[in-house]
């Protein structure tokens, strides 16, 4: 089993930055990709970014492209969001997800466990 905690979110102004967290408890963490994925009110679950577990593969959606960086800390069984030069459209509840697979996916379904949601609002 694995338990994911995001921590880091809360209210920017536009421009603005924020670092997300997502703690791992569990003895392989170094074997999982780990996602970023958003969810906004009224709107489906949507990918943000994906790390391989050597953190040699990574990949953003283009909406963030260039903002928001992923990495990861194996030796603190930690993934982190940074988020730059953020947006009113970037309000949303950003969640961590581990694939015990290693795929470096963009697909909510490959995920096996998620963090419960941490929430990021933007103001103009």
């Amino acid at each position: 089993q694995v338990q994911l905690v995001e921590s880091g979110g809360g209210l920017v102004q536009a421009g603005g930055s924020l670092r997300l967290s997502c703690a791992a408890s569990g003895r392989t963490f170094n074997n999982y990709a780990m996602g970023w994925f958003r969810q906004a009110p009224g709107k489906e679950r949507e990918f943000v970014g994906v790390i391989s577990w050597s953190g040699g593969t990574t990949r953003t959606a283009d909406s963030v492209k260039g903002r928001f960086t992923i990495s990861r800390d194996n030796a603190k069984n930690t993934v982190y969001l940074q988020m730059n030069s953020l947006k009113p459209e970037d309000t949303a509840v950003y969640y961590c997800a581990a694939n015990i697979y290693n795929r470096v996916s963009t697909l909510t379904t490959v995920y096996d466990y998620w963090g419960q949601g941490t929430q990021v609002t933007v103001s103009s």
